[in-house]
């Protein structure tokens, strides 16, 4: 094998794969093993006591600040983040008492780099178990930010045809110098109506955006999760690569996936409503559209678009679904939450919409199935069968849909609250999704 092939062997290599989570606990153990011996019995029987009941307290502490005043996540963290942290706390620990109180690793660059060497491998350890709770960096090559994927800058792109002159799908013949891959490009879409200010979108375009002649695709405006970027949808969604494999058997045909900013900040929470915290629902229904159907070569009938998004983005796809069927008619949650929340209901109510719970059942997908009728909507719901959180949450919801005259389905993947679930889920429904949105059949 050549130096290339070997480079790109270890580039592939799953960080989230059984054997690497063996390796993550096994390295860590090593490394807190390193830190923790020394020969003195007083050193066994009070340093390590004293310094794990400090990585306790330490982690308590984040704790407090993470559910009750910061809150940066919708829902709790799970206990094995919690567990791994503090993991990672009393490795640092053992590494900073020991450096205090052995002068002997201070003044030998052996020890000291051993100490150094062996807090680095925890810390690593650590964060790689982290990451395999989520999924979000499934391979070393997107730990690294390594693209696997062709780009374009966006100015480069022809301008869309005028209004009736785009071939149709049924129209549209494949050229012979297709691309054999669509590429992904970077854009900034401005709050023009909402005064939303929102991140860089990014947008894969299929193989047949640059045919030439191209046709009025399809569109899918799809949403990353809280916290999270719209990024993330092309690392641990693997989005390129599951439409570049569909389209290798569609025509080069596939929806423009415009992977939209719901939050405008990697921690920032608009629960997908116009509020002080953001016009985020005027902005991804208003301002997104407008955007998309002005700058690419998209179909403008409503039948052609949908919205889907992970987790909280899952939330306000199906909000945006119920409040502006006209908009998007077709709806794609991937683990979206049983309702739009900041820890708990009465806070969400208090802090989102000024106490009140009117205006809160506005916005809320499950209040308005129950009231209203979506005869001309469809959605597919899916959710890992390991996702305890959210799981019957989804259930419920698909229910209440189906009763609310929606056509929409349920699928259980194996996994949890996870990209795995995710990436998978949405290669699932791809086809349904393309025949929905008048693309192919499924």
């Amino acid at each position: 094998m050549s130096w290339d092939g070997v480079v790109d062997a270890v580039l592939a290599v799953q960080v989230t794969s059984t054997a690497a989570s063996v390796i993550f606990i096994v390295g860590s153990a090593a490394g807190i093993a390193v830190l923790a011996i020394r020969r003195h019995r007083r050193w066994l029987l009070i340093g390590l006591a004293s310094t794990a009941c400090a990585a306790l307290l330490l982690l308590g502490a984040t704790g407090i600040v993470v559910e009750k005043i910061w809150r940066p996540f919708p829902d709790p963290l799970p206990a094995s983040v919690y567990l791994w942290l503090g993991v990672a706390m009393f490795g640092a620990a053992l590494g900073v008492g020991r450096w205090i109180v052995r002068r002997r690793d201070r003044c030998r660059v052996g020890a000291g780099a051993a100490v150094l060497t062996s807090i680095v491998v925890v810390m690593l350890c650590a964060a790689g178990a982290i990451n395999a709770v989520y999924d979000r960096y499934p391979t070393v090559r997107s730990v690294l930010g390594l693209e696997t994927y062709r780009t374009v800058a966006f100015d480069t792109l022809p301008a869309p045809l005028p209004a009736g002159q785009a071939p149709s799908i049924d129209q549209w013949t494949p050229p012979v110098d297709l691309p054999a891959t669509g590429a992904v490009t970077s854009v900034t879409i401005p709050g023009v109506v909402s005064g939303f200010s929102a991140r860089q979108a990014r947008i894969y375009l299929p193989p047949a955006y640059f045919a030439e002649p191209r046709p009025d695709l399809p569109v899918l405006v799809l949403l990353a999760g809280q916290p999270g970027s719209p990024d993330d949808w092309l690392v641990g969604g693997r989005l390129a690569e599951i439409m570049n494999a569909y389209t290798a058997k569609h025509r080069g045909l596939a929806p423009l996936v415009v992977v939209a900013d719901g939050t405008g900040g990697e921690f920032d929470n608009p629960l997908c409503v116009d509020s002080p915290r953001g016009n985020a629902a005027t902005y991804l229904g208003v301002d997104v559209p407008q955007w998309v159907r002005t700058h690419l070569q998209a179909d403008p009938d409503p039948r052609a678009w949908a919205v889907g998004g992970l987790s909280y983005g899952g939330t306000c796809a199906l909000q945006l679904a119920t409040t502006r069927p006209e908009v998007y008619p077709t709806f794609l949650d991937l683990s979206g939450q049983a309702e739009p929340t900041l820890a708990d209901k009465p806070t969400t109510i208090r802090e989102v919409f000024g106490g009140d719970t009117e205006a809160f059942a506005r916005n809320n997908p499950a209040d308005l199935l129950a009231r209203n009728r979506y005869p001309d909507s469809a959605g597919a719901f899916v959710v890992g069968a390991q996702d305890n959180d959210y799981r019957a949450g989804i259930e419920h919801l698909a229910a209440a849909a189906q009763a609310a005259g929606m056509d929409v389905h349920l699928t259980e993947l194996p996994g949890s609250h996870s990209f795995e679930v995710w990436s998978a889920g949405l290669e699932q429904e791809l086809p349904w999704l393309s025949h929905r949105l008048g693309l192919d059949s499924p």
